[in-house]
């Protein structure tokens, strides 16, 4: 079975809310909520590759040095495995906008649950809520 290293960031903000974006139609797993992030490319380490997505998909600008590793996914979808660490980031240069056709909603750590999430995202909440609260 294939191995797939993804990157994810929990960017937070003053309020203690997590923005998450929703996966735009035309993709797989289309409507459905996650946090920013994407694939590394051949040779890439995840905080670079976290930068280059968040740039990518937000218009945001984050140091390498604001990014901090919160806890990880393992996930078995039935055609490749998900590795995806998640960040935790409270300061960026920019306002994250929609750079790629995605809806974006800042969300209380709490109400993350109540969104339809990849099954790979779910399991990141708790670290979240025990470290932000509800």
């Amino acid at each position: 079975m294939k191995l797939l290293l993804v990157v994810a960031c929990a960017l937070i903000d003053a309020d203690n809310r997590v923005l998450v974006s929703q996966r735009p139609e035309g993709k797989a797993l289309a409507g459905l909520w996650e946090f920013p992030g994407g694939k590394l490319e051949a040779g890439e380490r995840p905080e670079p590759a976290l930068i280059r997505e968040l740039h990518e998909e937000l218009g945001i600008a984050v140091k390498e040095e604001c990014l901090a590793p919160l806890t990880f996914a393992s996930y078995a979808y039935p055609d490749f495995h998900l590795l995806m660490p998640l960040y935790i980031c409270r300061r960026w240069e920019g306002t994250p906008a929609s750079k790629e056709a995605q809806a974006l909603k800042w969300v209380r750590p709490g109400k993350l649950r109540d969104l339809a999430m990849p099954p790979a995202d779910e399991p990141l909440i708790p670290p979240l809520v025990d470290l932000l609260g509800a």
